[in-house]
């Protein structure tokens, strides 16, 4: 993962406006610090801040071909490299060992059709320069699990900006919006194109296909490997509930299973990582004392990891808040109460020479695992709820995930959000997801990995190896990350913003924030931090707040002990 930024069309002087690009592109350096690089090329400008994972030695971006007639500037990973480079009609010499590479050249052969071939998460920016007039082509990954946003100045409207960050446009553009996932931008037509067209993604469409465990755990386990691609020292966020702990799981078991076999020249998939780190770094946070270093700790026991267990007082997490709505560009409560302990572990998970890590975000999407899903009316409208929240993640735990890990160049991969898992998960009928008061949340997925359960579809052979968690961790109610990392966290918080926002400034908080308007004082806070950094209008568009479906008669409190289902509900 890395951050980018590239000017197309530039309207003035580009030679003068470099040093300018160089500097807006360095407001990215935090996710890309292991290298810079541009090029100007007639009117344009492309910039790249690299954060090296994979190509360590060769792989310095910008990309460009033999004739540097197409420039290529990525932020991600390309899980599929391997199988790409070998379906290259033309005899190719790449220059690096990077995954990204490949796109460049695809690109050259097929055009945008590009753009769906990709298996990863990527953002990224290409200049076609063979014809006369350049173009430029930018594209986002399916679900959005990276960051990109794209920049106008309405008095030119010919010149495009792209950046992985609010921050770097919104000093020099007045109009910015959030880059759709699962689109590329072409400048031939200045319109986005829909590439990402599943069978599942319109939500009245109900899904039909009885739930299939065995497809269920063996697609997620693909999802895990191809994950492990890596030349840098890598690690798992394990917070001790159940999507962590079973990523961590399989994780522990495909590295494990990869560094016990031949190497071969004929795997689709890059499996350096594991054959280079065999062993397992796990990491946790939270108050001391708190429900998910309890749990933690007992997964890590389990699994054998080299566990790191990381904790942070209430001060610490409080004076972090206002770097982290820098970082993450967001006022929205729930995601900011959850990235604030991220952000601190991320950065104590950078300073021991680990770069990437697996994280379980996406699985409470998917299978309806919040508690307010408890409250559904039905199956079709849980099942449209799930799709609405993937549609949505690139507003929040996508957000989170990235910018909170990024801003201390720590790079988060979420199996969860395999495109080719989500085929299988998205199509299982509602009725085999849903939760009642005696059946818990994302049973489906508990149970495809519970060897207890006669209907998981294990071989002998799997058997053989044992459970992959701890019962009691497999079957761990739902705990959202800020009621995890201590129950006093949030409270906390809504304590430290009733300090901060008085009755008076509350009563006129509508003159205050006319748009978009605060209804609690801790909401207060965070909008008055976020617009400290971020005071244009343009930068609003780009925030989702996240709510619990109100209509539903769940409480509109984002924590999880607030539904009445919760074990220590409040």
């Amino acid at each position: 993962m890395c951050g980018i930024f590239g000017v197309y069309n530039y309207y003035g002087d580009v030679g003068e406006f470099r040093q300018r690009a160089l500097d807006l592109s360095k407001k990215l350096r935090h996710r890309g610090p292991d290298w810079s690089g541009c090029i100007v090329a007639d009117n344009n400008i492309v910039c790249h801040e690299r954060l090296a994972i994979v190509g360590v030695d060769t792989g310095a971006q910008p990309l460009t071909n033999a004739d540097e007639s197409i420039v290529l500037t990525v932020n991600g990973e390309i899980y599929n490299h391997k199988k790409l480079e070998a379906e290259l009609k033309q005899p190719t010499s790449f220059k690096t060992h990077s995954d990204c590479e490949v796109i460049l050249h695809m690109y050259s052969e097929i055009g945008t059709d590009v753009c769906a071939k990709l298996d990863g998460m990527f953002s990224w920016a290409l200049l076609d320069r063979r014809s006369a007039k350049s173009r430029l082509v930018a594209a986002r990954d399916p679900i959005g699990i990276t960051t990109l946003y794209i920049g106008r100045v309405s008095a030119h409207p010919e010149t495009v900006f792209i950046a992985s960050e609010l921050k770097s446009l919104n000093e020099e553009c007045d109009q910015i919006d959030e880059f759709p996932p699962g689109h590329y931008f072409d400048s031939e037509d200045g319109q986005f194109h829909r590439y990402f067209k599943p069978d599942w993604w319109t939500p009245e469409r109900i899904a039909t296909a009885p739930v299939d465990y065995r497809q269920l755990r063996e697609s997620l386990t693909a999802a895990v490997r191809k994950r492990l691609m890596a030349e840098v020292p890598y690690g798992v966020l394990l917070s001790g509930g159940l999507d962590s702990s079973l990523i961590s799981s399989i994780a522990v078991r495909e590295a494990a299973r990869i560094s016990a076999s031949a190497q071969s020249d004929t795997e689709d998939i890059d499996t350096r990582g594991a054959r280079y780190f065999p062993r397992m770094h796990s990491f946790s946070i939270g108050l001391p004392g708190a429900p998910d270093l309890i749990a933690a700790r007992k997964v890590a026991k389990f699994l054998r990891t080299a566990h790191h267990e990381l904790t942070y007082t209430v001060q610490e997490g409080l004076d972090a808040v206002a770097d982290v709505i820098y970082h993450l560009e967001t006022y929205d409560v729930t995601t900011i109460r959850a990235s604030t302990p991220m952000y601190l572990m991320s950065r104590k998970i950078k300073s021991t020479g680990v770069k990437m890590v697996l994280s379980g975000e996406g699985a409470d999407e998917v299978f309806g695992g919040y508690l307010y899903f408890h409250y559904a009316p039905n199956a079709d409208d849980f099942h449209k709820e799930t799709v609405n929240r993937v549609h949505n993640l690139h507003t929040s735990d996508c957000l989170r995930a990235n910018k909170s890990t990024m801003a201390w160049g720590l790079e988060a991969r979420v199996p969860f959000l395999d495109k080719e898992f989500l085929q299988v998960a998205m199509n299982v009928r509602p009725e085999d997801k849903q939760c009642s008061k005696d059946l818990m949340e994302k049973a489906i997925i508990r149970r495809a990995f519970d060897v207890e359960f006669e209907g998981a579809g294990f071989t002998p052979e799997e058997l053989a190896k044992g459970p992959y968690l701890p019962r009691d961790v497999l079957w761990r109610q739902k705990e959202q990350i800020s009621d995890g990392v201590g129950y006093s966290w949030i409270d906390s918080l809504k304590e430290w913003a009733e300090r901060r926002v008085s009755d008076e400034a509350m009563a006129a908080v509508h003159e205050r924030f006319p748009y978009d308007t605060p209804s609690t004082k801790e909401a207060y806070l965070y909008r008055e931090l976020f617009e400290q950094h971020f005071p244009q209008q343009a930068c609003l568009k780009s925030v989702v707040r996240w709510v619990p479906r109100t209509d539903w008669g769940c409480s509109a409190d984002p924590s999880g002990r607030a539904q009445k289902i919760h074990d220590k509900a409040y």
